[in-house]
């Protein structure tokens, strides 16, 4: 069985990646799908701070930068649906899910909520494409293996938070039920402290650079159920693999800079794996 692995798309689906996608089993995507086409502004005036970037710019010029996100967002989606390779699916933080799982969402100082931006656009659109199966916080099975889903937010996480109990009560459960198979573990973000998670991008805030940032969700679940594989992404820079105990760690890149990886199986085990740039 081969298996591609992708996701970070951001927007672009180069061609040498979708001609890779029609000679495999199964796709595997870590999600981001959407461009973040105001990402600079993001990071100006809201990043680390108690305020949302409509309270700054105002509602009409974000509604712009999203709907246009959306309708880009959902071309590609559409474009990995006409594939006609089973695609699963996690969720990425570009992706207007809302989901938070590592940490408690609190109101602004100002208390302040937009209802119209807090909606769950994505799981409206990839309802559309039947050919395309979203499956964290649940599991999908094909070939013989069982593929467990998380997300893993953007940062470590705040381990003592309701979000964070509940989604690793969710994934303890997931793993009980499949003891028993050979388990694919697949997340947004990389599992904490390990090579992968390292942020080294020149274009992060200097305040992060060098640190690790994968989620220690995914870290610890991979630690206490070794998992055959674990596959994640989010940190763009830092396609490759690692191993934690007996779990083989993959990152497949970002195919916004027309990264991936194929991972061939044999018998429920790694045989081998290509990356591609």
């Amino acid at each position: 069985m081969k298996i591609l692995v992708v996701g970070d798309f951001h927007g672009k689906f180069p061609a040498k990646i979708k001609k890779l996608a029609k000679g495999v089993d199964l796709i595997v995507s870590v999600g981001d799908y959407f461009p973040f086409s105001y990402r600079k502004l993001f990071f100006k005036y809201s990043y680390g701070k108690e305020v949302s970037l409509w309270e700054t710019i105002g509602k009409k010029k974000v509604k712009d930068y999203i709907l246009k996100d959306l309708k880009t967002g959902e071309r590609l989606l559409k474009s990995l649906n006409e594939i006609g390779v089973p695609v699963i699916s996690v969720v990425g933080n570009i992706d207007y899910t809302h989901l938070y799982d590592v940490f408690d969402v609190e109101k602004s100082s100002r208390g302040k909520v937009w209802k119209w931006e807090e909606q769950d656009f994505f799981s409206k659109i990839v309802k559309k494409y039947k050919n395309i199966h979203r499956f964290d916080y649940a599991y999908a099975q094909f070939g013989g293996m069982t593929f467990i889903g998380a997300y893993g937010h953007t940062f470590p996480g705040r381990v003592k938070s309701k979000a964070y109990k509940k989604h690793r009560a969710i994934l303890e459960k997931l793993f009980k039920k499949f003891r028993k198979d050979d388990v694919i573990f697949v997340s947004h973000n990389m599992p904490y402290e390990c090579k992968l998670d390292k942020i080294r991008s020149k274009e992060a805030p200097k305040a992060l650079r060098g640190k690790h940032y994968g989620s220690k969700l995914i870290r610890r679940i991979i630690d206490k159920h070794q998992p055959v594989l674990a596959i994640g992404g989010h940190m763009h820079e830092n396609q490759g693999k690692v191993k934690i105990g007996k779990t083989l760690v993959v990152n497949g890149g970002a195919a916004v800079d027309g990264e991936c990886a194929i991972i061939d199986f044999d018998g429920g085990r790694v045989k081998g794996v290509k990356f591609v740039k």
